[in-house]
């Protein structure tokens, strides 16, 4: 019988400035584990996406990633106290109460990828 076991699955996060989207994903808590060829390995704790040195901007606008966390308030305090909105002028959207069960907020990098972070509610 074949093993058809999963060990991991990143997407490949465009980036129009490297340096620029590497640091503010430094900046969210994202540790950079690794980086050559023009992407860069970035996780905090077990969820991880690698960061590409490339960027089609209808893409990068149209891009989202989704982060499920355990405490939506907390991560939003975080990046709130970050100041990454002023610093990379990203822009960023207030907590919500989504109709599927879940609080989340919205956050850009500075290519236009929409991060949306949230956490399900009971």
């Amino acid at each position: 019988m074949s093993n058809l076991s999963v060990t991991e699955i990143k997407a490949f996060v465009p980036s129009k400035n490297f340096e620029v989207s590497k640091q503010l994903y430094k900046d969210m808590g994202f540790t950079m584990a690794s980086e050559g060829g023009g992407v860069a390995y970035f996780h905090f704790a077990h969820v991880s996406f690698l960061l590409q040195d490339f960027c089609a901007e209808n893409l990068a606008e149209n891009f989202m990633m989704h982060l499920l966390v355990q405490d939506v308030d907390a991560w939003w305090a975080h990046i709130e106290q970050s100041d990454l909105v002023r610093r990379y002028s990203v822009k960023i959207w207030p907590i919500q109460l989504q109709s599927w069960g879940m609080r989340d907020f919205c956050i850009t990098d500075p290519s236009g990828v929409l991060w949306r972070i949230g956490q399900n509610v009971d």
